[in-house]
């Protein structure tokens, strides 16, 4: 999936303005959001369309409901921000951080993490859809319950990533570092190399109760 890597790559790129330092509304269209820090910021149900956020810091605040549609991402903080049933569609996030974000039961559909970090990020019962995440950091990541249809995690490293109760469809696992929690038939549906096999191999067992004992 190709991604934009630069600001000016963008097809709406010269109809972006600035933003002009309020905040609050309905629906922000083809705005620019740079260089700012955001606290506590009160944004339940705001639509973005294609708007981009460069070096922006979301610190806590409530985003519950808002809809990301064509948006793009560069050096973005999210720490602590109540994201829960957001919707994300035909987004780029680009060396960008996630942080203690809820952000359980948002769907996801064409949306690219390149170079990124979530760390204890909620995404219980999410739909991702065609995602991928590129060379990316996800640790302490809550999925359980959560739908995945072909998602791609190549470079990544995945610490501590509860995949309980996940459905999987056409999810490429290959390339990428893998300490996963899971349950009977959590991996169905996952492509993985013979090398993760042998890695997951505890887990595997752990999950069906196999014992294993040498001696």
């Amino acid at each position: 999936m190709t991604a934009p890597s630069e600001l000016s790559e963008l097809s709406y790129a010269a109809a972006l303005t600035p933003h002009d330092g309020a905040w609050g509304g309905d629906t922000y269209d083809t705005v620019h959001f740079d260089a700012i820090t955001v606290a506590d910021v009160a944004g339940a149900g705001t639509g973005f369309l294609e708007c981009a956020f460069t070096r922006v810091a979301f610190e806590r605040g409530r985003l519950r409901g808002a809809r990301f549609n064509d948006v793009w991402f560069r050096d973005v903080r999210l720490v602590g921000t109540d994201a829960r049933e957001t919707s994300w569609l035909d987004a780029t996030l680009l060396a960008s951080a996630l942080a203690g974000v809820e952000a359980y039961g948002s769907a996801l559909r064409r949306v690219v993490f390149r170079g990124c970090k979530l760390d204890s990020v909620n995404l219980r019962g999410c739909t991702l859809t065609d995602v991928v995440f590129e060379d990316c950091v996800l640790r302490d990541v809550d999925l359980r319950g959560a739908t995945l249809a072909r998602t791609a995690f190549p470079g990544s490293r995945l610490s501590r990533v509860d995949l309980s109760d996940v459905t999987l469809d056409k999810v490429d696992l290959r390339g990428a570092e893998l300490n996963l929690t899971i349950t009977p038939g959590s991996l169905r549906g996952a492509v993985i190399t013979t090398d993760q096999l042998i890695d997951l191999a505890p887990a595997l067992a752990q999950s069906l109760g196999i014992v294993v004992a040498d001696t």
